[in-house]
């Protein structure tokens, strides 16, 4: 996994290593909002590895590729719905900023969580 600076990826104002890290390092994340974050981070970081053991198995890609010329800039969180600590779903409706090849872009997604045997994954989005 490539370097980190200090501040988080994920955009809250919180270090990396009391935001995001603990997760990428194998502590479950809280929330739903917390694994979006995590994941937002991870793409940002490059870190396929924690992508894809976050993602539910039923949905979840053999492999993956991220593009090496697309740089994620900043995430937005819109809203969530369930996701919190008593839930066992949750969605995150989010906008992700990014660049590709110096050109500027975004991605909109309202994504679905379930929380199973106390761990929080992706099952898929919706993106418009």
């Amino acid at each position: 996994m490539p370097t980190v600076s200090n501040q988080c990826p994920c955009g809250t104002t919180t270090p990396y290593d009391a935001c995001c890290g603990p997760a990428h390092a194998g502590t479950p994340a809280p929330t739903a909002e917390a694994l979006m974050r995590s994941r937002y981070a991870a793409f940002a970081l490059g870190d396929v590895d924690y992508l894809l053991r976050t993602w539910h198995p039923t949905t979840r890609p053999e492999t993956l590729t991220l593009d090496p010329a697309q740089r994620w800039t900043s995430l937005t969180i819109v809203t969530t719905t369930g996701g919190g600590f008593l839930h066992t779903k949750g969605t995150v409706e989010f906008t992700a900023h990014y660049t590709h090849e110096g050109r500027p872009g975004t991605l909109h997604e309202v994504s679905r969580f379930v929380r199973e045997s106390g761990r929080w994954l992706y099952v898929t989005g919706e993106v418009s």
